[in-house]
This record gives C-alpha cells, structure tokens and sequence, in this order.
C-alpha cells in the first residue's frame, strides 16, 4: 500500500492525527496572508526562514506519536502553502478549507477517515510559538478525558455587555450585563484534542444547525460541549499567542 502525504498508510490507524487550520482570509492583516507571513530571525534546520504556519508544523511534526499532519488551507492554495512549510522528511496532506473554520475543521476531519486515529489534535495555524510541552499536555489529557481545551487566565476583568462599545460614542452606551468572576474564567487557546470519532461526528450535527439556524461556531471544544458533554480544562502557555494584526509578528 501507498505511503500517504501523511506519511503512514491509509489503514495503519495511527494512535495520533493533528489538524492545522490556515485556510482563513486574514481579514484584519492588511491585505497579507498571515499563515505564510515570515517569522522574525527563525530557521528550520537548513536556514529556511521559518513562516508562521512553518513555525506550528514544524513543532506538530516533531512529536513523533502524532502519526498523521493535516493543513486546512484556502482552495487552490497548494503552491504558495507548501512555500511556506519548512524543509522536512514528509509532507503533510493539504486539504481546501471551507466557508467557515468549522467548516475546514470538517473537511480536514473528512480526510482523516482513511486514517481512523483514535484522537486529533486541532490547532490554529496563527500560533506559530506553540511547544512541545503544552502538545504534550494536551495529548495526555485527551487520553482521559476524551475532550481538552488549553485556557489561560485571564489578565482583565471581564465584562458582560449586550453589545461591545465603539470608539466613538454614538447613541447610547451598552449596559454591562454581568460582572464575571475572572478565577472562574479563562481564554481558549490551541491544540485542542478530542476523540476523533466523536468529534466528526459532532462537526456533522453542527454543520446541520449551522445550515438550518446559522449558527456560528468558534472553535471546537464549543461543539463537542453542544453534541457530546464534557470538556476538561489543561493550562496552556502565555507563550502561546495567536497571530491576529500585523504588529503581532514583532512582539515576541
């Protein structure tokens, strides 16, 4: 049998599968593709500048149980994402994202079928400084509780509000609605991991509502606590940003 992109075969049924989603527009980047943006003064091991989708796989790609490395890109994008993707022994399988990043999740989801891990790790492309460590955390966990998300606490304290103000005062103001406690709250971060049955299972019952009611979903861990329970909680990195402005890149 064929060596997939994977680098295992189709039927080899690895324990591990990590999904990395860069097919988004970058809509608040100014015009620039912030998954194949540059990462300031970081190499691979033949001094290629690393991007920033180059700087997540190349961390994915040296855990040595994650089996199988899945890219959601934009359709049409193959070039220009495999430019962006470091000097490596294998390829990782390029699958064309979808209307949403749920959607992608799906599509990528889809495409590991033919593999059947038992659990997939899903993370954001525009977080380029994920660690080992924290991977490892997050694989652990999933193997208990089937269902992790990595939070940080939160620096603020957060508000609830019925809409968020604008700069410019126009109208009246919006009327805080709660005052949350912020020990009991954290920021969403990635990987997430689940139990990859389960968790294609529940993108199929989401994309339905999402059809049917419109419904936006922004990230996974919300789904498998709509159509399949619980989420455990692991403590993620403060080093663990996520690229969203262009000014992002040089904060590090």
């Amino acid at each position: 049998m064929p060596v997939s992109a994977c680098g295992v075969s189709p039927g080899d049924h690895p324990r591990f599968a990590a999904i990395i989603t860069a097919a988004g527009s970058s809509s608040r980047m100014g015009g620039l593709k912030k998954e194949y943006c540059p990462l300031p003064e970081k190499f691979d091991h033949k001094g290629k500048a690393l991007s920033v989708l180059g700087g997540a796989f190349l961390t994915f790609a040296g855990i040595g149980e994650i089996g199988c490395l899945v890219i959601a890109i934009p359709p049409g994008d193959e070039l220009a994402a495999g430019a962006a993707l470091p000097a490596r022994a294998s390829d990782p399988l390029l699958v064309p994202g979808g209307s949403s990043r749920r959607a992608s999740v799906h599509n990528a989801l889809n495409a590991l079928a033919a593999f059947a891990p038992d659990y997939v790790l899903i993370h954001d492309g525009a977080r380029p400084w994920v660690d080992a460590v924290l991977i490892r955390r997050v694989m652990e966990a999933v193997m208990v509780y089937k269902a992790v998300v990595p939070l940080v606490p939160l620096t603020e304290t957060p508000k609830e509000v019925d809409r968020m103000p604008e700069a410019a005062l126009a109208g009246p103001a919006p009327l805080v609605k709660g005052h949350l406690r912020r020990s009991q709250i954290g920021a969403a971060q990635t990987p997430q991991a689940f139990a990859y049955p389960a968790i294609l299972r529940a993108h199929e019952k989401a994309a339905l509502r999402e059809k049917e009611e419109g419904v936006d979903y922004t990230d996974d861990a919300e789904i498998w606590g709509e159509f399949q329970g619980k989420v455990a909680a692991v403590a993620g990195s403060t080093e663990n940003r996520k690229i969203t402005f262009p000014e992002d890149l040089g904060q590090r």
